[in-house]
C-alpha cells in the first residue's frame, strides 16, 4: 500500500502523541509510517518543520514507541478516495472505511487540501438551496456556495436540525463530516439518512471521540475535497454538513499545547482564523459546473459569541443561524446573501412577508414584557400577543416540514388572523393580491 522509500532512525523526542525525528526533502502534512521495534506500524503525519527537525502526529497514539523506531516517508500528504463509488459509504477521519462495504482499492484517491478556487472561476451566488425550514427558507434563506454556521450551545438539538436539513436540502449530494462525535451522534446521523431514503447520495466521513484527534483535523478536508470533486467533475450541488467546528478548534489548540507554540486568545492557535477561513472558503458556486455549500455547526461555550471560535467564525461566514431554546431565533439569525435570491428568484411577496412578520413578532415580545410587568396592553399589544404564539407554533417549532410558497401563504394567513389589512403597512398591490378574502 504504502512506498518503499528511506527510512530514518534519528528520533529526538516523543512528546505525547508527537514524534520528532531528523530528516532532510519533506513536505509539510506529508504522511508517515513509523515502525516500531516490533515491527507494529503506525501512520503519521508531518505538522511541524523546523529546519531538519520534522514533528509528526501519530495518529494511533505515541504510547509503546520507543526512540529506536524507525520512520518511512510517504512522499504525499493524505489522500482521500473519491468516485462514484464511495456515494453510500462511510469513512474514518483516517479515510479509512468504517463500514462493512467492500474495499475501494481500485478506486482513484486524491491529495486533500490544496489552493482555494480562482476568484475567476467563482459565479455570484444567485439560487437557493430548499430546505423546508421555515424559519430559514422564508427569513433567512440558505443559498448556494454560501458558508454559513449555525450558532448554539451544548444540549441544543443542533445535530437534529443538521441532519433535518441535510434530509430535506434540494441537492444533489450531501458530504457529512463529524469531529469529535460520541457514538450516538453519529448512529443517529446515518440511521436518519438510512431511513430517510437519502443514504444512497450522501458520503460521511466520521471522527468519534475516542479516536485520534489528528484525524479530527483531516476530516474538513476530506469532506470538502470531495465535495469539490463532485462539483467540479460531476456539476453536482453539494452540502456539506460538519459537526462541531468547536471540536475542530479544540483540536488545533490541544496540537499547538504540545507542540508549545505560543498561545493566542484563550489558550487557541494564533493562525486560528487562517485554519477555519481555509476551509470555509471552498465554499463556492463554479462556473460552468456545480457548487458547493457549506453549513456547519459551531458551539459556543458558555453561550458566549465572543468565544474565539465564533468571533473568528463570524468574520470568515455570510451570517448565521442563531439555535437558542431549542428554535431558531430570527433576531440571531442572519443570512447575508438572501438579497440575492429573496424576490428574484422566490415569490414577489416573500420580502414584504418577511419583513412584516419579524416586525410583528418584536412587536408581540415587547407585548410579553410588558404583561409580565403588569402593564395595561393595548388593543394592539392583544393582537400582537395572539400573532406571537402563532408565529412561534406554525414557524419556530423544528418539527415544522413546510415548502416556501406554502410558508408565504401560511404567513398571509397568520396576518389576516390578527390584524386588518391597513395595519400591515405593506405594499397595496400585494395586500389586494395575497391578503385572505375571508379568514
Amino acid at each position: 500500500m504504502f512506498d518503499d522509500l528511506i527510512r530514518y532512525t534519528r528520533v529526538l523526542a516523543i512528546v505525547g502523541d508527537i514524534l520528532k525525528v531528523r530528516a532532510k526533502n519533506v513536505g509539510f502534512g506529508d504522511l508517515a509510517m513509523v515502525e516500531n521495534w516490533d515491527g507494529e506500524e503506525s501512520l503519521a503525519q508531518v505538522i511541524q518543520l523546523e529546519g531538519d527537525e520534522v514533528s509528526l502526529q501519530v495518529f494511533a497514539g505515541g504510547r509503546g514507541i520507543s526512540t529506536d523506531a524507525t520512520v518511512r516517508f510517504l512522499g504525499h500528504p493524505m489522500q482521500v478516495t473519491y468516485s462514484p463509488n464511495i456515494l453510500g459509504r462511510v469513512f474514518r477521519g483516517s479515510g479509512e472505511p468504517l463500514d462493512s462495504g467492500p474495499v475501494l482499492s481500485g478506486d482513484p484517491r486524491i491529495d486533500v487540501g490544496g489552493p482555494a478556487v480562482n476568484p475567476t472561476m467563482r459565479v455570484l451566488p444567485n439560487k437557493m438551496i430548499h430546505t423546508k425550514v421555515p424559519m430559514i427558507d422564508l427569513f433567512n434563506c440558505l443559498v448556494e456556495s454560501q458558508k454559513l454556521p449555525i450558532f448554539s450551545i451544548a444540549g441544543e438539538p443542533y445535530n437534529q436540525l443538521l441532519a433535518r436539513i441535510g434530509i430535506q436540502a434540494d441537492a444533489d449530494i450531501i458530504v457529512f463530516g463529524g469531529l469529535g462525535l460520541i457514538f450516538d451522534d453519529y448512529y443517529s446521523f446515518r440511521t436518519r439518512f438510512e431511513e430517510e431514503g437519502i443514504f444512497s447520495r450522501v458520503v460521511m466521513f466520521v471522527n468519534q471521540a475516542s479516536d485520534p484527534i489528528v484525524e479530527r483535523l483531516l476530516v474538513p478536508d476530506m469532506a470538502l475535497k470531495v465535495a469539490e470533486r463532485f462539483a467540479v467533475e460531476e456539476a453536482k450541488r453539494v452540502l456539506v454538513l460538519l459537526t462541531d467546528m468547536t471540536a475542530y478548534a479544540d483540536a488545533l489548540k490541544e496540537i499547538g499545547i504540545t507542540l508549545e507554540r505560543v498561545p493566542a486568545n484563550r489558550g487557541y492557535v494564533g493562525d486560528l482564523y487562517s485554519q477555519l477561513a481555509q476551509r470555509y472558503e471552498r465554499a463556492c458556486d463554479y462556473k460552468g459546473a456545480g457548487s458547493v455549500t457549506i453549513l456547519a455547526v459551531t458551539t459556543m461555550p458558555g453561550d458566549d459569541v465572543t468565544h474565539p471560535v465564533p468571533d473568528n467564525t463570524g468574520y470568515i461566514t455570510e451570517g448565521q443561524f442563531y439555535l437558542h431554546d431549542g428554535t431558531i431565533d430570527p433576531f440571531g439569525s442572519l443570512s447575508r446573501l438572501k438579497q440575492q435570491v429573496i424576490g428574484k428568484v422566490t415569490r414577489e411577496d416573500h420580502g414584504q412577508i418577511m419583513n412584516t412578520m419579524i416586525r410583528f413578532y418584536s412587536a408581540a415580545k415587547e407585548a410579553e414584557q410588558k404583561q409580565a410587568m403588569a402593564f395595561e396592553l393595548s388593543p394592539f399589544d392583544e393582537k400582537a400577543l395572539k400573532f406571537g404564539e402563532l408565529f412561534h407554533d406554525r414557524f419556530m417549532d423544528l418539527e415544522v416540514l413546510m415548502a416556501l410558497d406554502d410558508a408565504l401563504d401560511l404567513s398571509w394567513k397568520t396576518l389576516a388572523e390578527c390584524f386588518e389589512p391597513q395595519e400591515l403597512l405593506m405594499k397595496q398591490a400585494l395586500i389586494d393580491k395575497y391578503y385572505p378574502k375571508a379568514v
